[in-house]
């Protein structure tokens, strides 16, 4: 299986269209964001990983994903995949992180101990007012 893409999203939503496909909407994409509360503070993100399954690839695996925030990993979630060979999957990862002091977050993604995919997120400062 091969990680198309990793985005930090707002929301998603499946939507059929006529014949066999399907589309995924994502919204609010995104790779920094003010801090929504003064430190510290636990964010729950919503990361979309986007995957494909090739026709000749076994249809099971397991996705990673390690969260590391100035060098140190802080979250870690690791799931089963089932796609079938030659379609496409999603997955929707879910940490808790603890901001103690604000930063980017690395999301560093793989399949099967595979070569990551990494997508970052800065936390900016909170805004005023």
């Amino acid at each position: 299986m091969q990680i198309l893409a990793a985005l930090f999203i707002d929301d998603m939503a499946m939507r059929q269209v006529p014949g066999p496909a399907t589309r995924i909407d994502l919204t609010g994409v995104q790779f920094s964001g003010p801090a929504p509360e003064p430190l510290p503070f636990t964010w729950t993100p919503h990361l979309c990983v986007l995957i494909h399954c090739p026709p000749d690839h076994k249809a099971f695996s397991a996705l990673t994903v390690e969260f590391e925030l100035d060098g140190e990993q802080v979250a870690r979630n690791v799931q089963p995949l089932q796609i079938e060979p030659g379609r496409f999957g999603r997955q929707l990862v879910r940490p808790e992180i603890t901001f103690e002091t604000l930063g980017t977050v690395y999301a560093h993604c793989s399949i099967d101990g595979g070569a990551p995919v990494s997508v970052p997120y800065t936390m900016l400062p909170p805004v005023e007012g």
